[in-house]
C-alpha cells in the first residue's frame, strides 16, 4: 500500500502531461480524470467537467448509447480497443477521437471506473472521407475487396454500369458472385497477385449487368495497405471497355476478311496477326505461325537483313511502302510480295509492333521477266527513257547495233 502510494503522485503526473487526451468516468459515467492534452483538445478545463456526466454532455446524440455500452463493459472488467468516436468542442466544433478504455481500479482490485486513452484523428477521419468522396464520385467504376475476396468498395459509377446498388454487392464474393465462369480463374489470379503486392495493368475480363448483359472491362488491380503497410485487399480502378472491343472486333473481322494477305508482329518480331488470306496463300495456320518470329523462321536468307530493316524503321514510327520480298510457302514454293509496312500503336500511341500488308505479285514479276527477256532478245534495236531523259531499256539489238553496253548507256 505505501509503495502504491509513492507511485500515485507520479502516475498523476504522467496522466496529466501525456502527449495524448487521457480521462476517467466513475462508475456513474461522471468525469473524474481530464488530463491537459484532453482539455486542450477539446476545449473545458478540469474545473468545468469534473463531476460532470461525460456522455451525457460531451458526446454527440447519435454516439451516446454506443459509448455508454464501451464504459459498461470497462465497468464489468472488459476493455474496447480503437473505438472511434465524435466529441464536441466548447466551441461547438465535432472532434474524432479513437479510443481505447479500461477498468479503473482501486488499491484492493476492485473497478471504480472506466480510464480512456485516446487520439485526435479528425484529420484522418477527414482525408478518409474525402477519399471516399472522390472514390465514391470518380468518373470510373472503382471495385474493392478485402483480403478474402469480398466486396467492399463499389463506387457509383460501377453501380451505374453494372446495375447492382452498393446494398446488392457489399458483403459478396465477387468472384463468385459477378464473374462469368470463363473469367473466373483469370479474375482469382489477378486479386491473389495483388493480395501479394503484385499489381496488374489493363487485365481485360467481362462482368455481367444486372439485365444479363455483358460488359468488358479494362482493369487495373492495386494492392491496398493500411497505415503500417500491411495489405488488406485490393482496389479496381476500371473503365467500360465494351464499345472499344466492339470497335476492335469489327476491325478484326475486316482484317480477317480483306481479300489481300495480312499480317503483323510485335515489338519482338513474333507473328501475332495473321489473316484469312494469309493463310490460303501460305499454307499456315494461325496455330503454326502466331509467336513465331516472322524473320528468322519465314524469310529466305537473302532477304533477312532487309524484311528486319523495313521493321525496324516502323518501330521508330516510319512507315515503308512497295517492299518487295519474298516469302516462303508451307508447300516449299516461292511468292514474291509487295509490301507496306505501318506501325500498329496502342491507345496511348506507344507502337507495340507492325502491320503489313500484301500483295502477291508473282504473276506480275514473272510477266515483267518475260517482258523483260522479250524485248532484249527481239530481232530489232529497243530502248526507252524515263521521263527525266535517261536511258533504261537498252537491249542486245541495240547493243550490238550502236556498239555502247547496257552498262554504258543505262
Amino acid at each position: 500500500d505505501a509503495t502504491d502510494s509513492s507511485l500515485e503522485p507520479l502516475c498523476s503526473s504522467f496522466i496529466d502531461n501525456a502527449n495524448a487526451p487521457i480521462f476517467g468516468v466513475d462508475t456513474e459515467g461522471r468525469v473524474n480524470v481530464w488530463n491537459q492534452d484532453t482539455a486542450k483538445i477539446i476545449g473545458y478545463s478540469p474545473a468545468e467537467v469534473m463531476g460532470k456526466h461525460f456522455v451525457k454532455e460531451y458526446i454527440t446524440e447519435d454516439n451516446q448509447a454506443s459509448v455508454g455500452m464501451v464504459f459498461d463493459r470497462a465497468f464489468q472488467g472488459e476493455g474496447t480497443s480503437s473505438y472511434e468516436l465524435s466529441i464536441m468542442t466548447k466551441a461547438g466544433a465535432r472532434i474524432e477521437i479513437l479510443l481505447s478504455t479500461t477498468s479503473q481500479r482501486n488499491s484492493e482490485g476492485d473497478i471504480v471506473g472506466a480510464m480512456a486513452i485516446g487520439q485526435d484523428i479528425t484529420e484522418r477521419v477527414a482525408f478518409e472521407r474525402e477519399y471516399i468522396r472522390l472514390i465514391d464520385t470518380a468518373n470510373a467504376p472503382i471495385i474493392g475487396v478485402d483480403a478474402e475476396g469480398i466486396v467492399n468498395i463499389w463506387n457509383q459509377c460501377a453501380m451505374q454500369m453494372v446495375g447492382y446498388s452498393t446494398e446488392q454487392v457489399i458483403g459478396q464474393d465477387f468472384v463468385r458472385e459477378f464473374i462469368t465462369d470463363d473469367f473466373k480463374t483469370a479474375v482469382k489470379n489477378v486479386l491473389d497477385k495483388a493480395l501479394h503486392g503484385k499489381e496488374t495493368a489493363n487485365f481485360e475480363f467481362p462482368l455481367i449487368t444486372i439485365e444479363g448483359d455483358r460488359i468488358d472491362v479494362l482493369l487495373n488491380a492495386t494492392t491496398r495497405r493500411d497505415e503500417y503497410g500491411n495489405i488488406i485487399g485490393v482496389v479496381g480502378i476500371g473503365q467500360d471497355n465494351t464499345e472499344r472491343l466492339a470497335k476492335v472486333r469489327e476491325s478484326i473481322k475486316l482484317i480477317d476478311n480483306v481479300n489481300a494477305p495480312i499480317f503483323g508482329v510485335d515489338i519482338r518480331g513474333r507473328v501475332n496477326m495473321w489473316n484469312q488470306c494469309a493463310i490460303r496463300l501460305f499454307g499456315f495456320s494461325r496455330e503454326e505461325i502466331f509467336n513465331h518470329f516472322l524473320v528468322q523462321e519465314f524469310i529466305t536468307d537473302d532477304y533477312k537483313i532487309a524484311l528486319q530493316a523495313v521493321f525496324d524503321k516502323a518501330f521508330r514510327g516510319e512507315e515503308t511502302e512497295n517492299f518487295v520480298f519474298p516469302l516462303i510457302t508451307k508447300g516449299g514454293a516461292r511468292i514474291e510480295m509487295l509490301l507496306n509496312a505501318t506501325p500498329r500503336r496502342d491507345e496511348q500511341e506507344n507502337i507495340i509492333g507492325v502491320i503489313g500488308i500484301g500483295q502477291d505479285i508473282t504473276s506480275r514479276l514473272a510477266q515483267e521477266k518475260e517482258f523483260t527477256k522479250l524485248i532484249d532478245s527481239a530481232n530489232a534495236p529497243i530502248f526507252g527513257v524515263d521521263t527525266q531523259g535517261f536511258v533504261n531499256v537498252w537491249n542486245q539489238c541495240a547493243m550490238q547495233l550502236v556498239g555502247y553496253s547496257t552498262e554504258e548507256v543505262m
